[in-house]
């Protein structure tokens, strides 16, 4: 991630109580042919390794990450995302306007 941090294609927050951190977001740009969704940019955003502790969960935490991360965009000139959702995760990105898509994944 070395590369990535130091080019500023990897990004995100952390959200501290007291010193310690309670929540995070990671947030890439990447590139990627335009396509039907973004047909006239080179790249899109990543949204990955969100998270919150258990003991700070249903506070709108995840969704205030959410919200930051769009801004964040926006603010680069990206205008599509992607993001791997959880099965937890699923209905806070649905809520937010995220829809499903038919990626498929294969290790190699």
């Amino acid at each position: 991630m070395a590369k990535h941090l130091g080019d500023g294609s990897y990004f995100g927050y952390i959200v501290e109580e007291h010193g310690k951190p309670i929540a995070g977001i990671g947030l890439m740009t990447i590139e990627w042919p335009p396509g039907p969704s973004h047909p006239t940019q080179d790249r899109r955003g990543y949204v990955l390794n969100v998270f919150v502790e258990p003991s700070h969960r249903k506070r709108g935490i995840a969704k205030a990450l959410m919200d930051r991360a769009d801004q964040e965009f926006a603010s680069r000139g990206v205008a599509f995302a992607i993001l791997h959702a959880t099965k937890m995760g699923r209905p806070l990105y649905a809520q937010l306007g995220w829809s499903a898509t038919s990626e498929m994944a294969k290790s190699l």
